[in-house]
């Protein structure tokens, strides 16, 4: 019985092997990461009172309101553009393996079975006749020499194709956690200002039946009770807008969220939201480790830079190896009979000489795509820096414009009462009492909406500064440890 000689098949494969290994250099140029186009500090006050940074601040202690909370772990489950960003980075991850599988040989087990007929002036015996060949072992298929690191450019640049994925997910997930935050801060603005204009119209169409009897006993003229039912109808205009408003921004949550989530925890009011709003920003610097936009940018650059290595290494001749080891016979039952082995070994070079610029062109658009992405990576840079140093100046601002309509908003409501007074006394006129409680209206409107804009403003600083991907905060690792 014929034995398999595993010996030579093991050292023919060790050679390969080896081989694989020294063929490890690469062309690709040595990555320097571009300088920040960005100044060392923020135009505004970076300084907080927070014990933790954005970045290990998780957003249920950042976001204490238990409605809310419910709403962002539903739409991190349900939202179909995170569950896209995951599978891109299954895609890609697929890829870097299929570009990595090309750095081995590929073993494979082969069997093949051949019929000829000779023609009766080409067999011997002078007749027609047929011979069979059967053959059985492993192959080798073209397996490429990667002397110049052609093959593991490529396997580089889906590497860093796969970790650009990967930060590009959690860039999704951080804009998902902050939309829907604005998307509830919305719906709750809007909730309130329909709580007060249905308060404001029960109190106008009161006064309106005031009015009406007063008329009706000649105690005032019909100008006065046109003016009352302007305001009634004016009233009645801003509940239908905020009815239509505030359902339209349902709408937009339960879109972010996924899914239309049953049996919610009470919302609570604007005035009650306990956001965190002195996060400490530190310096620009800090952004290009916090941001997972900016080091996804950044991978997306380092696989531009590997295809240039691959782009170079097409310039130089492509040796590729083919062999096969097993045993032949011209019957099936000789097959491992004795002295049956075969082998075959088959190297092949290929060295461009005419391509009529092809490999020149190439090189020139893996530079031109690198380029390109020095380019989308700066460009991410300023875009995550403006975001910061505009979230800060409105910090800056926001508090004492709530503190300012804060005191517009108590003045407005004394002089709807001294108003009230003059009018009840004959002093003042009734288009005097309707300027004072449109007025009231307007400032108890615009408080509200102050105060989301505050709210939105920490918002935008927590996932400017790349705060959303954790659940609970992490505490901050001691100086020196590992």
């Amino acid at each position: 019985m014929f034995k398999f000689p595993t010996l030579r098949l093991k050292q023919l494969s060790a050679a390969m092997l080896v081989v694989g290994v020294l063929s490890g250099c690469t062309l690709a140029p040595t990555y320097e990461r571009p300088q920040a186009p960005v100044e060392g500090s923020y135009p505004a006050d970076a300084k907080g009172q927070a014990a933790y940074d954005a970045a290990t601040l998780g957003w249920r202690q950042f976001f204490p309101d238990q409605r809310l909370q419910a709403l962002i772990a539903a739409a991190l489950e349900n939202n179909r553009d995170l569950r896209t960003a995951a599978l891109n980075i299954e895609e890609a991850r697929a890829q870097y393996q299929i570009a990595r599988a090309d750095l081995l040989p590929t073993l494979n087990a082969t069997g093949s079975e051949s019929r000829t007929r000779l023609s009766a002036s080409q067999s011997t015996t002078g007749a027609p006749l047929i011979t069979k060949s059967y053959q059985v072992g492993l192959a080798v298929p073209a397996y490429e020499l990667d002397f110049f690191g052609r093959v593991r450019s490529l396997k580089d640049a889906a590497l860093s194709t796969y970790l650009s994925t990967e930060e590009a997910k959690q860039s999704v997930q951080i804009s998902l956690v902050s939309q829907v935050a604005q998307a509830y801060l919305t719906e709750r603005s809007y909730a309130e200002q329909l709580k007060l204009a249905q308060q404001t119209l029960e109190s106008r169409q009161s006064n309106l039946g005031l009015a009406q009897k007063r008329f009706d006993v000649g105690a005032s003229s019909a100008l006065d009770l046109r003016l009352s039912d302007t305001l009634v109808q004016s009233a009645r205009t801003s509940v239908a807008t905020l009815l239509r408003q505030r359902a339209q921004a349902e709408n937009a949550l339960t879109l972010l969220v996924g899914t239309n989530v049953k049996d919610l925890p009470a919302g609570q009011d604007l005035s009650l939201q306990n956001i965190v709003t002195d996060i400490p920003a530190g310096v620009p610097s800090d952004l290009l480790t916090r941001r997972p936009d900016i080091r996804s940018a950044e991978q997306k650059l380092l696989a531009a830079n590997a295809n240039i290595g691959a782009a170079r290494a097409a310039f130089f001749p492509r040796i590729s190896l083919t062999g096969s080891f097993g045993s032949a016979s011209s019957s099936l039952g000789g097959l491992f009979d004795s002295g049956s082995g075969a082998w075959s070994y088959g190297p092949q070079l290929s060295l461009p000489i005419f391509d009529f610029g092809r490999n020149s062109a190439n090189l020139d658009v893996a530079e031109v795509r690198k380029n390109q992405a020095i380019v989308t990576y700066e460009k991410t840079i300023q875009t995550a820096f403006r975001e910061v140093a505009d979230a800060l100046v409105a910090r800056g601002t926001l508090d004492e414009q709530i503190e300012a309509q804060e005191a517009f908003l108590k003045a407005q409501q004394e002089r709807l009462n001294l108003t009230d007074l003059r009018y009840k006394n004959g002093i003042a006129s009734s288009l005097d009492q309707l300027d004072a409680q449109r007025d009231l209206f307007s400032a108890q409107q615009a408080l509200i909406q102050a105060r989301q804009l505050r709210l939105n403003n920490a918002i935008d600083l927590y996932r400017a500064l790349g705060g959303g991907l954790n659940e609970t905060t992490v505490a901050a690792t001691p100086a020196g440890s590992k």
